[in-house]
């Protein structure tokens, strides 16, 4: 294997890139790094760096010799080292470094807390926070707004300063879900991004690989150290015919969802393709990447294209989307390039889809639904129609539910459904307030609500039902686990587009479909309701609103971090230990997980948000949700020590106070859902060593790595079964730990008998190093100190 240094690697490059301009493989001359354009205006000195990309394909097409997808060119051209790094889709990892990181609030104190331990004076990259997380819907916008600053204010001083300190651009409450603000301010085409939160592959919508992590890799590339990402698979959506009617976006991903359920996904970039894009938007392209987060994949992307243009102009980077036109052969796939799956939809044949309830995969087209609600004995009454959230609160979403809003006012109608609307940013209400579609909305009954994302996270006083009524209710949001909405595990929540919300709010029920059925107006006439009609983007221009942003000073030298030492919100962080060396033996089982374990039902959000700073607090919810196969039942777990029953946070801090770490079995896809590592801190904290399962959802999987856990799964997934509640366990083979080499898990069950069970694991050498250093910020910390062994 070649050991180049960057300097002869770029020479190389360039010496490829001339070899391959001659095979008239390559077409950009001269360089495409002589022209600087900024990342975004609201960052000086930043600048796109597509001669990287260029310079790095030269060498990856060199290597492979074949066509490349457009999620490769963009990855493959963010490589730490293109000469070196493995590219093996599926298997290999490869280092990256990304142009930029994002952090929502709630989990931006723990990166920022992990930050501060780095010992960094600055961010090697631009990085912004984004106070979207913990705003609670109540009772409207400004009130719900003035009512969490209040409420929020040692959290919001803490990053306010912070963000000052390290020079992170800061987002403040109002301003809008971070997803929304990226895709307005930051996103562009080829660009490489991480996030801490699930849904930030939104970017894709502008060409941009976004992809939802951890607080702790968000850290790494705050400190300068490259982002490791297992190179994902391909899988193409090939869209042909043209979206129009009631179908939209959203519809889109609704379907992929059912193809490819909330698994399918991972470990893969999904990829969308063929002569059907160009008949959606911007911000619809951004929906469709935006939930791609629900079917696991790593990330979803669109190709570079007019529509991308379109937006970038209007939101004042008419230099980028000049550039990129001038990168335009790197920002779509090559011709025959190879998928690893390919999905085919005819968007002409597409219908409206509703997907749920309790999972975001279960899907059904409209004309089924009133059919579906039957046969499922699900409620019919339809309690709240919510529309909004990250993923559908462009001005194109907003104009086109307000023209079904305004074809029921002409008919007199008002909602029959409580209804809400959540704008995704402070420019998107600012505009719709000015161009009338707030009023549209008001006029109907419409509860318009903070720029945040409220019931979207369980941020949502909801009081017009009781915890425990079986009733129904419809989102335009992405995410439908058992309570995710309102903490009523009854709540059956369904997600759609949001002209399906709409138009279900005037009737008030699940089973009415806008499409074919009529609805009665106050004259008691019967009438259809027309297509939604909209503007993809505002014909005046879009309204800044408020100025929410705060952008570090020259100057941070004085800038002093406000943390509390008594607060109950935040808490600075105390290394985890270190491996013993040893292989653990007569391990207790905290739980074993029955079914369907998310990072809700491991870190609840709603009421526990306001303590995401403080790792003390927020572990008092750790694994509340999931279900105990040995009684059926929720936080009621047996003590093997004493045998008494109790929660589980408790019975951890049990045994850890007694110097007994232990071990939780799971099922499939244990931790799908969000990407917050407070799912991973929180069994690390209370003393927990292993995470067993038949399968992990990506971003967990690594947070559980990253926080120096065990992340080990079954070789046969039967194996799960064999596991008992109140075994003893041994882990055998850590003295000997290594990349590919499997583990044995020794279970002695109550009878005295004992089963191996084969155990796989993912670890490469680097994170066999984090887990022997206790954490991979341990391990940063010791390299930065000159003591790593």
């Amino acid at each position: 294997m070649l050991n180049l240094t960057k300097r002869t690697a770029q020479d190389l490059a360039q010496h490829l890139q001339h070899r391959l301009a001659v095979a008239g493989m390559a077409t950009v001359a001269p360089r495409i790094g002589d022209t600087k354009v900024e990342m975004a205006p609201l960052e000086k000195g930043h600048y796109i760096n597509y001669q990287r990309i260029e310079d790095n394909l030269a060498i990856v097409r060199k290597r492979l010799n074949r066509p490349l997808t457009l999620s490769e060119k963009v990855l493959y051209g963010h490589l730490d080292d293109p000469v070196n790094e493995e590219l093996i889709r599926g298997k290999s990892y490869i280092k990256l470094r990304p142009d930029r990181v994002a952090c929502q609030d709630a989990t931006a104190q723990m990166a920022i807390l992990q930050f501060m331990s780095a010992g960094m004076p600055t961010t090697a990259v631009p990085t912004t926070v984004h106070c979207d997380h913990l705003i609670e819907a109540q009772i409207g916008g400004k009130k719900d707004l003035n009512r969490a600053i209040d409420i929020n204010k040692e959290v919001y001083d803490f990053l306010a300063t912070a963000t000052a300190k390290y020079g992170i651009g800061f987002w403040k409450p109002g301003s809008g879900i971070i997803h929304q603000i990226i895709l307005e301010n930051y996103a562009f085409p080829g660009g490489l991004m991480i996030g801490t939160d699930s849904h930030t592959p939104n970017a894709g919508g502008l060409g941009m690989i976004a992809c939802g992590v951890g607080g702790a890799d968000a850290v790494d590339v705050m400190a300068n150290l490259p982002w490791e990402l297992k190179c994902p698979k391909v899988i193409g959506v090939n869209l042909t015919g043209t979206i129009g009617g009631w179908t939209t976006p959203k519809d889109v991903i609704l379907k992929v969802a059912g193809i490819l359920t909330v698994k399918g996904g991972t470990g893969a970039i999904v990829e969308y393709t063929g002569p059907g894009v160009k008949s959606l938007s911007c911000t619809g392209m951004a929906t469709i990447c935006n939930m791609g987060a629900e079917i696991g994949a790593t990330t979803s992307l669109f190709p570079f294209n007019n529509r991308m243009e379109d937006y970038l102009k209007a939101t004042k980077r008419a230099e980028i989307a000049q550039y990129a036109k001038t990168f335009q052969h790197n920002l779509k796939a090559d011709e025959g390039a190879d998928y690893d799956q390919m999905i085919e939809i005819n968007l002409s044949e597409l219908e409206p889809h509703i997907n749920g309830p309790f999972t975001p995969d279960l899907a059904t087209p409209i004309s089924k639904f009133a059919q579906a609600v039957k046969d499922n004995d699900w409620p019919d009454e339809l309690k709240v129609s919510l529309i909004g959230s990250c993923t559908n609160s462009s001005y194109e979403d907003m104009s086109r539910s307000a023209s079904i809003a305004r074809q029921a006012s002409e008919h007199g109608l008002q909602v029959k459904s409580k209804f809400t609307i959540t704008p995704g940013s402070e420019q998107v209400r600012a505009t719709i307030d000015r161009d009338g579609q707030i009023e549209a909305f008001e006029n109907v009954g419409g509860l318009v609500l903070a720029n945040a994302c409220g019931p979207c996270i369980g941020q949502w006083d909801r009081r017009d039902v009781k915890k425990g009524e079986k009733n129904s209710i419809i989102t335009s949001y992405n995410r439908n686990f058992t309570g995710r909405n309102d903490a009523n595990p009854a709540t059956h929540a369904f997600v759609a587009s949001p002209d399906i919300v709409t138009a279900m709010a005037f009737a008030g029920s699940l089973s009415f479909n806008p499409l074919t059925d009529s609805i009665k107006g106050s004259d008691g006439k019967p009438f259809k309701f027309d297509d939604p009609t909209g503007k993809e983007l505002p014909p005046k221009g879009f309204d800044p609103g408020q100025d929410t942003f705060q952008a570090p000073p020259e100057d941070r030298s004085s800038v002093k971090v406000i943390v509390n030492p008594t607060s109950d919100r935040l808490q600075l962080l105390k290394p985890f230990q270190p491996w013993d060396g040893k292989d653990p033996k007569d391990l207790p089982v905290l739980i074993k997980v029955l079914g369907k374990c998310t990072t809700d039902h491991i870190s609840a959000g709603g009421p526990w948000l306001k303590y995401r700073g403080h790792l003390q607090n927020i572990s008092q919810n750790c694994l509340i949700g999931a279900i105990n196969i040995a009684n059926k039942e929720a936080n009621k777990i047996q003590n093997q020590l004493t045998g008494a029953w109790g929660g589980v946070p408790q019975v951890a801090a049990e045994y850890r106070e007694k110097g007994i770490k232990w071990v939780v079995i799971g099922d499939s896809n244990y931790g799908e859902g969000s990407s917050r590592e407070h799912a991973a801190l929180e069994p690390r904290f209370l003393g927990g060593l292993a995470i067993i399962t038949r399968s992990f959802a990506r971003i967990h999987e690594t947070n559980l790595k990253k926080q120096g856990m065990l992340a080990l799964t079954f070789v046969d997934p039967a194996d799960y079964d064999k596991v008992q509640p109140d075994d003893k366990l041994d882990i055998q083979g850590l003295q000997t730990f290594a990349p590919g080499k499997n583990l044995t898990l020794v279970a002695k069950h109550k009878d005295g008998s004992k089963t191996e069970i084969e155990l796989a694991h993912s670890f490469n050498e680097g994170q066999i190093e984090w887990f022997k250093a206790g954490s991979a910020l341990n391990l940063m910390a010791a390299k930065a100190k000159g003591n790593a062994n």
